[in-house]
């Protein structure tokens, strides 16, 4: 089992999964179930003035109906748990189209959904904000929860505006866009005295243990939560969401289990989404292609009640050497739900716009995007004035352009033919921050051979599983079995922005250290042992043995030294702490994606033909895991290029596309083959393995790169994302 950490080995749990047999949140068999449905606001501004639960009372099999009136709030529920319950007074406000109102609960789900669609709710409908034009905007003092501010500056914008020799001022915008996961969001509650068990679609166990208590007022040791596996989340998993809180009052109340599933349309109005963006970007250069001054408003629209803001300019900060800059967000406010995380949150919304601003530049100076990008190539993070940890961004440039024939472009838009179709080459630098957070994890050596480690990460599709066990099969050399997913084990921090594996690995790696040497130093000190008295450093391990390493006939077992001591198992619990030398570096992970598109000069149907994506990432721990998650990314932001947009109705503030029918993703069919390199370098400083972030990273730039390639393909700019024919002119792309 020694030398396999970076492996393309196969996912542990991909047979249980291709087989139907993984246990997802909803296949949970619960004995005494009951269902519950919820239903929803049907306007999108005004107040409730009376709920008639009658005739769905009457329904055959209907258990109990619990309203709004009695639970904690359903809207403004806090991103992080609060140490104090939340207030009781209660909301008669109707916030955006889809709101949660209440919940019926029975003995089957169609007895629910048939009792549900009876529920009668009478309103006081007010005119809805739904636009930009119409909504109340405003500029936060801060964004993300308090830890990045408002407006950051440096250097004077306006007198390096004056002074630029070139600028580039345009407006890029991106649409509302919603996650839709295979799984849709579900939750399973069950009380048993005070203790509160959820079986939750969550991609944090620990903070929804945290944050549920919070919001029940009740011991946080009391809370049990399980999720072993996740079919997707990509953000809108990661925070407590109403429907979790309704299936635990409902338990509670009815004394039964409760089972509650989001339809696919619910899913649109109860889970989160990516803000509407638009941003103001002005690039200042001198005629050699030195950045002088980068502008970036970023304007988001967020809900009623909170401040979620798209972090727009996060990487514009520190992409690239520019002395002058100015990052400024704004807010506005309309009848919809509050956005969230999703997937590449900031930066790929952000860098969709820097990175087309780039590419506009390039050709206002006519240099080739490669080029210009090499001449302001930060050295240093330059906002923070710190060395990075490490970075290969030249490497991505040079060996992506290489693979992808970068290098012999004809750079002259509408130069490139393929019969009908007009050929376009368009490339954009890609980054996401390397974030780590402390982790714990148990691990188990039994008597009888088998080793198990335990800690509270999850899965959500990713690889954890699988990565994890090749950490510590190496270093305990045999095969182990890592469980996580359960909220009693020790531990993790949520799997979202892209710290899972550099958080997670290494205290893996610290456990199964801390317990290999501990049988070490159980057998040195054993005279019945082989090894005995022999030095630590003289001894290694491969197949559950314990041997010298120049002798190998001088060897032990775990399972024998267990055994002479008469012990059934041995224990050990490991936690990781940062290393406080790594905030002396700036810690990001960067890539480059190169595409080609084919532009139908007629319909204006456009294919995209070939992706390279060269990634510096850290270390990898396994290649085959690692290249699915590049592949998604890489895909996500095709579709964000090309397909993916929420609709709003602007006169009843609803979406009309909550569904997989008319909510556009790729299918197989509209995705070229992909290449996909690594850098694969170990980054001393984030961690003892050296990995870095990677799950976000590859979406990031690929919508700019694809907008690049149809200008090159076709001397049209689009600036509006999804870019669909009819943003061409009535004329054709002429």
């Amino acid at each position: 089992m020694n030398k396999i950490i970076g492996k393309p080995l196969d996912r542990v749990d991909g047979k249980l999964k291709v087989t139907g047999e993984a246990p997802y949140t909803a296949d949970v068999a619960i004995e005494n179930l009951t269902y519950g449905v919820i239903f929803q606001s049907a306007i999108a501004s005004g107040k409730v003035i009376q709920i008639d639960t009658s005739a769905a009372t009457a329904v055959p099999g209907v258990v109990d109906i619990i309203t709004y009136k009695q639970t904690p709030s359903l809207v403004k529920i806090p991103f992080f748990s609060s140490p104090q319950p939340q207030p009781t007074e209660k909301d008669d406000n109707i916030y955006h189209d889809g709101q949660h109102l209440g919940i019926v609960i029975a003995q089957t789900l169609e007895q629910a959904e048939t009792a549900a669609s009876l529920v009668k709710i009478i309103y006081e409908e007010a005119t809805a904000i739904v636009t930009v034009a119409d909504a109340e905007i405003f500029e936060p003092e801060s964004i993300f929860f308090g830890t990045m501010p408002g407006k950051i500056t440096r250097g004077d914008v306006e007198a390096a505006k004056a002074q630029a020799d070139v600028l580039v001022e345009q407006i890029y915008t991106t649409p509302m866009e919603h996650h839709n996961p295979l799984e849709p969001s579900g939750t399973i509650a069950i009380w048993e005295g005070d203790n509160l068990t959820l079986y939750e679609t969550t991609q944090g166990i620990s903070a929804t243990q945290k944050a549920i208590a919070s919001v029940l007022n009740i011991p946080q040791e009391n809370v049990r939560v399980i999720s072993k596996y996740l079919g997707g989340g990509f953000g809108c998993k990661a925070l407590l969401r109403s429907h979790t809180i309704l299936a635990a009052i409902a338990s509670r109340q009815v004394k039964r289990p409760v089972k509650v599933v989001l339809t696919r349309s619910q899913m649109y109005t109860a889970c989160g989404h990516r803000s509407q963006t638009q941003q103001q970007l002005t690039l200042g250069a001198t005629t050699e292609g030195k950045l002088t001054v980068i502008h970036h408003i970023g304007t988001s629209l967020t809900s009623l009640y909170d401040d979620f803001v798209e972090p727009v300019g996060a990487a514009t900060t520190m992409m690239y050497a520019c002395p002058n800059l100015e990052i400024k967000y704004r807010l506005a406010r309309i009848n919809a739900a509050t956005p969230t995380f999703m997937r590449g949150p900031g930066e790929a919304t952000g860098m969709f716009a820097l990175e087309s601003a780039m590419d506009e530049l390039a050709y206002t100076l006519n240099i080739d995007p490669i080029e210009l990008r090499l001449k302001n190539h930060a050295d240093i993070d330059p906002h923070q004035g710190l060395p990075w940890s490490s970075k290969f961004l030249k490497e991505c440039y040079q060996k992506g352009g290489e693979i992808f024939g970068w290098f012999q472009r004809n750079p002259i838009p509408r130069s490139m033919r393929d019969g009908y179709f007009l050929i376009g080459w368009g490339m954009a630098s890609a980054t996401f921050p390397t974030n780590v957070e402390t982790a714990s994890v148990k691990v188990e050596i039994f008597a009888s051979g088998k080793v198990r480690l335990q800690s509270g990460t999850q899965d959500i599709g990713t690889g954890t599983y699988t990565v994890m066990t090749q950490v510590a099969a190496e270093v305990l050399g045999l095969s182990v079995q890592f469980e996580l997913g359960d909220s009693n084990f020790p531990k993790a921090p949520i799997t979202g922005n892209s710290i899972t594996v550099a958080s997670v690995s290494p205290a893996v790696y610290k456990a199964a250290i801390a317990a290999r040497d501990k049988i070490i130093q159980m057998a040195s000190k054993d005279p019945n042992s082989p090894l005995y008295q022999s030095q630590a450093e003289d001894i290694t391990v491969e197949s559950g043995q314990i041997f010298l390493k120049h002798d190998h006939s001088k060897r032990d077992s775990y399972t024998d030294i267990l055994r002479r001591h008469e012990l059934e198992s041995l224990e050990v619990t490991e936690q990781t702490s940062l290393n406080p030398e790594g905030k002396q570096y700036a810690k990001h992970s960067f890539g480059a994606i190169f595409v080609e598109v084919a532009v139908d000069e007629v319909l204006g149907e456009i294919k995209v033909r070939r992706c390279v994506g060269v990634y510096d990432a850290g270390r990898i721990l396994n290649f085959k895991t690692a290249r699915s998650q590049v592949l998604g990314g890489i895909t996500w932001g095709i579709s964000m290029a090309l397909m993916e947009k929420t609709v709003m109705d602007t006169n009843q503030g609803r979406i009309v596309n909550a569904n997989l029918s008319d909510y556009l993703i790729p299918v197989h069919a509209d995705i070229p083959n992909m290449e996909v390199l690594f850098i694969g370098e170990h980054d001393p400083y984030v961690n003892t393995l050296g990995t870095k972030s990677l799950g976000e990273l590859p979406i990031v730039g690929v919508a700019a790169a694809i907008s690049n390639a149809v200008y090159h393909a076709t001397g049209k700019r689009i600036r509006d994302l999804p870019i669909t024919l009819d943003k061409f002119s009535e004329s054709g792309i002429d």
